[in-house]
């Protein structure tokens, strides 16, 4: 698990895109599906991308609205997905330009026109390697942007003491993750619930400000097993309005949380060094509990009872 999380940093250089220019003017709107890991892609590319509409969709349901000006992109590490093999099909009927993000199998037929990944990853490690596609395809990160992100990973790779103090400071209480983010990093704020649940084996939750403010807010204070929860935000640094709602959230309901800082000055950097944090932080949360953070045997046998 180690070397797949070290692998990270070299999946940046990944330059491969997604065969859709020059005629980007057969579509006008992207539908994104994919399924745990995979999917979280589509909505981390949801998050900051607005040049046009961008639907993710983490189901094998597709719009009524899917026709001839609908890309469909349909990401999946196995290439075998059922949900997402199922909904790029009836996009096809529908007459939907069809792109695939994957390792291989069914998606990586050519009637999908895919884009191969390297395989032999697990699908949580191998985010670099199913998003970068889509950034170096619709946006304009540049060679400097790259390089930076790279190079704080590499850091974080070989220097990450902090993260394992904080893994035993939650092991140690033994409490439950509540990790809050904000635009543009809400969707990082789930990928690290959902690595705390495979990888720790563990219950999380995410959310999100401002919106939390308007809910989560009354229960901080009074919610059950209060004590043990350990919460978490990404600190906003240059934003202000989430800033000042951190603060008085905190003093309102006297909840203490650990702010995580974005480290870089691009938005590619940031956004992948949250993302590096909370893989190493869950991997070591693994090891803390004496849990082997690569076993998802309960997904494996739900597969294995249902197949379709």
């Amino acid at each position: 698990m180690i070397e797949e999380l070290r692998s990270l940093a070299g999946q940046i250089t990944f330059k491969q895109k997604l065969d859709v220019f020059p005629n980007d003017n057969d579509f006008d709107r992207i539908l994104i599906f994919g399924m745990g890991a995979s999917g979280l892609v589509g909505n981390i590319f949801q998050e900051i991308y607005s040049d046009m509409p961008v639907i993710t969709v983490n189901d094998r349901n597709v719009p009524n609205f899917v026709n001839g000006t609908t890309l469909a992109i349909g990401i999946s590490y196995s290439g075998n997905t059922v949900e997402t093999v199922d909904a790029l099909a009836e996009c096809a009927r529908n007459g939907a330009h069809i792109r695939t993000i994957t390792s291989g199998g069914i998606l990586g037929s050519e009637s999908y026109n895919p884009l191969i990944v390297p395989a032999g990853l697990q699908p949580r490690s191998s985010l670099g390697y199913l998003l970068i596609p889509l950034f170096r395809t619709f946006m304009s990160f540049g060679n400097s942007d790259y390089n930076e992100t790279r190079d704080i990973l590499a850091a974080m790779d070989s220097n990450n003491s902090d993260i394992r103090k904080m893994a035993e400071a939650l092991n140690e209480k033994g409490s439950i993750p509540f990790i809050y983010g904000f635009w543009p990093f809400r969707s990082i704020a789930y990928r690290w619930k959902t690595q705390f649940n495979e990888n720790s084996k563990c219950l999380a939750y995410s959310g999100y400000f401002p919106e939390m403010a308007h809910n989560d807010i009354v229960a901080l204070r009074r919610t059950f097993l209060r004590d043990k929860i350990s919460f978490i935000a990404f600190d906003p640094v240059e934003n202000r309005f989430v800033s000042e709602r951190i603060k008085a959230i905190s003093e309102i309901t006297e909840t203490d949380f650990t702010l995580i800082r974005p480290r870089g000055k691009s938005l590619l950097a940031r956004l992948f060094y949250l993302i590096h944090f909370g893989d190493y932080l869950s991997y070591y949360l693994a090891l803390e509990r004496g849990i082997d953070p690569v076993d998802v045997s309960e997904i494996t046998e739900l597969k294995r009872r249902v197949k379709n």
